[in-house]
């Protein structure tokens, strides 16, 4: 991880509230607006999409002992406006590889808030068989078009889907693993 990385990702600490610990700073542009911004890729759904998903900022199962994660960041359009009450949808495998395909562990979600920010708290996912590890997320800003995508994790280009520009930014804490996403979405 680069020092600027480093310096960005401890920024995005300090705006998180994670294991009781409240700061205070703003998340880090990740991957940052500007002259030339691109909007979040597009990938593939995959075949364990749900619908109808609950409500809900944690997806931590009341039993789990796997590494918690805590998944932070902002949904903003090509300009760096915010995207207020955007709905993000997220899944993902267990602390085993598998998927859920019969209820919703691991799997629901959430709105932005009036600044565009989202927080979701989970586990950091196993390796599913054949994968990078990963978590998928749908985005919609209201009343548009919907970006279906999957989030990667620093490290682990393990196969043809992972790409770059959708790696998080993360850190290890005592707590779990911090990691830090700024999606960018026509809006």
């Amino acid at each position: 991880m680069t020092s600027s990385h480093r310096r960005r990702l401890l920024g995005a600490a300090a705006a998180i509230p994670f294991a009781g610990v409240a700061f205070g700073q703003d998340l880090p542009l990740t991957p940052a607006c500007g002259p030339q911004v691109a909007l979040t890729p597009r990938q593939t759904e995959g075949p364990y999409y749900t619908p109808n998903t609950p409500q809900r900022s944690s997806l931590v199962e009341p039993r789990s002992k796997a590494e918690r994660l805590v998944l932070a960041g902002r949904v903003v359009d090509a300009h760096c406006r915010a995207v207020a009450k955007a709905l993000l949808d997220f899944w993902h495998c267990d602390e085993n590889g598998e998927y859920d395909n019969a209820g919703y562990r691991y799997r629901g979600h959430l709105y932005t808030d009036a600044a565009g920010r989202f927080r979701l708290e989970t586990i950091f996912p196993a390796i599913y068989p054949g994968r990078a590890r990963h978590i998928h997320v749908k985005v919609q800003a209201p009343g548009r078009r919907i970006l279906t995508t999957q989030l990667y994790f620093p490290g682990d280009a393990r196969d043809s889907l992972w790409r770059k520009e959708l790696e998080v930014v993360m850190e290890q804490r005592p707590q779990g693993r911090l990691a830090a996403f700024q999606f960018i979405v026509d809006a």
